[in-house]
C-alpha cells in the first residue's frame, strides 16, 4: 500500500497512481482470496490449531489475529493528519448520517433480513443480529485508504463508532434480541453481553495503534519535519498493514476453517442476507452521501465505516453467549468470510463510482 497513493491537494487525502503499484498492490485481491484458501486449509489439514490458536486471547480474540490487527492499523493511523480532524468533527452532515446509518440502519436492516431470509433458523439469525450490531473499528481502515477516502475522517468515525459500541452494544441487543421480537410477535432470544469485554476490544484494537500512531506523527513530525514524515518514512511502514491484514485473514480462517467448510450448505444460508446487507448498506450509504454533498472522499469514508462490521467482536460475543459449536458463532464466523472479498470489490466500485458520479470533485482519484 506505500505505493497505492501519491500527493494530491485534498487536505491530507491521496490518489492511486496506477503505474506506481507495486506487486503487492496491484494483486492485491488474489492475495487476499489466497489468505482465504490458505487459512481454510490450514484450518482443516492442520490437527489441533484452532486451540492452539485460540490458547492465548487478548480482548476475547486470539492473540495471532490480536497481533494481526494491530499491525494493519498502526501504519493506517500512523498516516492520519490528526491536526485536521477538528474540521471533520465540524462536518454535522457526515457526523449525523454515519451515526443515523451505523447505529440506526444497520442493526434494523441486518434484523430485518435475518428474519426474512433465516425464518426457521434461529441461532443463524441471533448471530448475524449480532453481527450487525458490532461496527466496524478496525479493517475498515483499510478499506478507506485503498479507496482513496477521507483518512481523518475514518479515524474519527470509527472512534466515534468505539463510544457508541461501548454504550449502545448491550442496550441494542437487548432490543433487538428480546424487545422488537416481542412487539412483532416474534420468538425472542435471552442473551447477555459483557460490557467488560466490549471496553477491553475497543481499548485494545482501536486504542493501542491510535495512540501508537498519533506518537509517531507527532514525534517523527517534530524531529524531522512533515515532509520527511510523510514521502520518506510512512512508505517504509506502509506494506506492514497489508501485510498485517493478509496474516489476520489467513489466521482467523484457519481458526475457523473446519467450522465454515463442514457445513457449506448452512454457510450458503447465511451468505445470502450478508451478501444483501453489505450491497444495500454500501449503495444507500454511497447515495445518501452524494445527495447530502460530500465529497467523494468523505462519501467514500461514510459508505465504508457504515459497512464494514466488527467481526472480531461479533464472533468473540457469539463465541462467550452461546458457545464455540452455536449456529450464532457460526453466523459470525461466515460474517468475514464474505465481508472481506465484497468490500475489496467495493473499493473498486467506489473507485469507479466516484469518477462517474463526482465530476469536477478533487477529492476523486485520478485513473
Amino acid at each position: 500500500m506505500s505505493d497505492l497513493v501519491a500527493e494530491n491537494p485534498r487536505g491530507g487525502t491521496e490518489t492511486p497512481v496506477l503505474a506506481r503499484l507495486s506487486v503487492l498492490d496491484r494483486f492485491l485481491p488474489v492475495w487476499i482470496i489466497a489468505a482465504m484458501a490458505l487459512g481454510l486449509l490450514l484450518g482443516r489439514v492442520v490437527p489441533g490449531l484452532d486451540e492452539a490458536l485460540s490458547a492465548v486471547e487478548v480482548g476475547s480474540v486470539s492473540l495471532p489475529i490480536a497481533i494481526g490487527l494491530l499491525l494493519m492499523m498502526y501504519p493506517v493511523l500512523a498516516k492520519v493528519r490528526y491536526s485536521e480532524t477538528g474540521r471533520i468533527a465540524a462536518d454535522r452532515r457526515l457526523m449525523v448520517a454515519s451515526l443515523a446509518l451505523n447505529w440506526l440502519v444497520g442493526p434494523a436492516l441486518m434484523f430485518a433480513l435475518a428474519w426474512l431470509l433465516l425464518p426457521d433458523q434461529p441461532e443463524y439469525r441471533t448471530g448475524l443480529v449480532i453481527v450487525g450490531l458490532a461496527r466496524c473499528i478496525a479493517m475498515v481502515l483499510i478499506w478507506n485508504d485503498l479507496s482513496c477516502g477521507d483518512r481523518e475522517a475514518a479515524a474519527v468515525l470509527v472512534a466515534i463508532n468505539s463510544v457508541f459500541q461501548i454504550l449502545a452494544f448491550a442496550a441494542l441487543g437487548w432490543f433487538y434480541l428480546q424487545v422488537l421480537p416481542s412487539w412483532l410477535g416474534l420468538p425472542t432470544t435471552s442473551a447477555e453481553f459483557s460490557v467488560g469485554a466490549i471496553v477491553v476490544s475497543v481499548l485494545v484494537f482501536l486504542g493501542i495503534p491510535l495512540v501508537a500512531g498519533f506518537l509517531t506523527r507527532t514525534l517523527g513530525e517534530r524531529a524531522k519535519g512533515r515532509t520527511w514524515y510523510e514521502e520518506r518514512f510512512l512508505p517504509r511502514i506502509g506494506p506492514v498493514a497489508l501485510y498485517g491484514l493478509l496474516f489476520t485473514i489467513v489466521m482467523l480462517f484457519a481458526l475457523q476453517g473446519e467450522a465454515i467448510t463442514s457445513r457449506p450448505g448452512d454457510v450458503a444460508r447465511i451468505a445470502l442476507p450478508l451478501l444483501a446487507y453489505f450491497v444495500l448498506m454500501f449503495a444507500g450509504s454511497f447515495a445518501l452521501g452524494r445527495a447530502i454533498g460530500l465529497s467523494y472522499a468523505k462519501t467514500s469514508t461514510l459508505s465504508f465505516t457504515a459497512t464494514g462490521n466488527n467481526f472480531e467482536l461479533a464472533i468473540a460475543v457469539a463465541i462467550g453467549t452461546f458457545g464455540v459449536t452455536s449456529g450464532q458463532a457460526l453466523a459470525g464466523v461466515v460474517g468475514p468470510l464474505i465481508e472481506v472479498p465484497v468490500l475489496v470489490a467495493f473499493v473498486y466500485v467506489a473507485l469507479w463510482a466516484g469518477r462517474r458520479f463526482f465530476p469536477g470533485d478533487p477529492t476523486v482519484p485520478t485513473r
